[in-house]
């Protein structure tokens, strides 16, 4: 969806409403490859016009499919989540705008407001760092293969503890300090 300023002067009096499925499948992809498949991107929302800035807020459903964290399974992630930008021409006093609020502010170029790119920051934003598949959520049993295993943080720092001996030449070392704790 793109719109110009002046396209939206128009509807100063009501705002603009929309309901629209987005088609952002290949360009999502191209940005983050490790998306395997969006099933679906839907947004609903206003957009206002006021004193020559455009106020869109939206909520955002989408359905991407990506590799687990652990076990490089495809997932079905969904995401949901509100989003507010205002949009405001170039050479604007930016300094009305609270710089604690968490409304994005942006300066379009050439007067157009590509909604979708917006969309599309959005949902790069709210991609989980984790993603586990329900058998991974439910405790199965960590992948492993020939000469290697993953290890959760328990076991990695439980094993890490029973590695960490000191060396009996560097023993001696540690009364050099002897006011100084053991900081590992």
């Amino acid at each position: 969806m793109k719109w110009s300023l002046s396209q939206l002067k128009t509807s100063r009096e009501t705002p603009l409403q929309f309901d629209e499925a987005l088609d952002l499948k290949h360009s999502l992809i191209s940005r983050y490859p490790e998306i395997i498949d969006v099933k679906s991107v839907h947004a609903t929302g206003l957009a206002s016009y006021d004193k020559d800035n455009v106020l869109i807020t939206a909520k955002i459903d989408a359905t991407l499919t990506l590799p687990s964290s652990r076990s490089l399974t495809p997932v079905d992630v969904p995401l949901a989540f509100q989003m507010t930008e205002y949009y405001v021409p170039q050479g604007t006093d930016l300094s009305r705008f609270d710089e604690e609020t968490d409304t994005v502010i942006i300066l379009p170029e050439d007067d157009i407001l590509d909604f979708d790119v917006a969309v599309e920051d959005n949902i790069l934003i709210h991609i989980p760092m984790q993603i586990l598949s329900e058998a991974e959520q439910d405790g199965a049993p960590m992948p492993t293969g020939k000469g290697w295993e993953v290890l959760s943080e328990d076991d990695q720092a439980l094993q890490a503890a029973e590695l960490k001996t000191v060396d009996p030449r560097l023993a001696k070392l540690k009364d050099l300090f002897p006011d100084q704790e053991d900081k590992d």
